[in-house]
């Protein structure tokens, strides 16, 4: 894949994005049923995440880890103790950030720790326009499950599909930072805004 690797910033020690989402955007109309229509370009990671959470296309999963693992991980240049997905939004039989998670951690060979942070519904924050005000909104919906059993302190790698504004992932690794097995937090995204 074509990747154009941006650092992202925040209350992490490292983290990175492989590429933009989208290129553009354009408005077509409205279909037959008054709903509004778009011809939207993305870049080939931004495709890809697309095919993957909208579409199904399970088969995006594994070419967008092993990105992740040749590109990301290599900038964050730490050894990474264990994997945790982004807890979703809304409810899907399979999730996709979860399925990308897990991928990773089987290229790196560590654990991945689906539901060691869940996330609460709680205000809505697409109607919210800074980070500040999306901060305030997170306030209280992470918790934290402790899994891990054994002594020591690992670095966690946060796997997320789109990062926007940072304040919904600076408030799980707030979360994560609170956590005494672990060391240091980084973020790996597929995409960003």
């Amino acid at each position: 894949m074509d990747i154009n690797l941006k650092e992202v910033h925040g209350n992490w020690a490292a983290g990175y994005a492989l590429d933009k989402h989208t290129v553009s955007s354009t408005f077509d109309g409205y279909d037959d049923n008054g709903h509004p229509k778009f011809t939207t370009i993305r870049t080939e990671v931004g495709e890809a995440t697309y095919q993957l959470k909208y579409r199904q296309d399970w088969t995006k999963t594994v070419p967008l880890a092993q990105e992740i693992h040749e590109k990301i991980i290599p900038a964050l240049g730490v050894k990474i103790g264990f994997v945790v997905p982004m807890p979703a939004s809304n409810e899907r039989e399979r999730q996709p950030v979860t399925e990308v998670a897990n991928e990773v951690a089987k290229l790196l060979n560590v654990p991945c720790f689906d539901g060691m942070l869940t996330k609460t519904k709680g205000q809505s924050l697409k109607n919210l326009h800074t980070k500040e005000e999306k901060i305030q909104a997170l306030e209280g919906t992470f918790s934290l499950n402790e899994l891990i059993t054994n002594n020591g302190k690992w670095n966690v790698l946060v796997v997320d599909d789109l990062f926007d504004s940072g304040a919904t992932m600076e408030a799980a690794c707030s979360k994560l930072r609170s956590y005494n097995k672990v060391n240091n937090v980084y973020v790996a995204t597929l995409t960003w805004k």
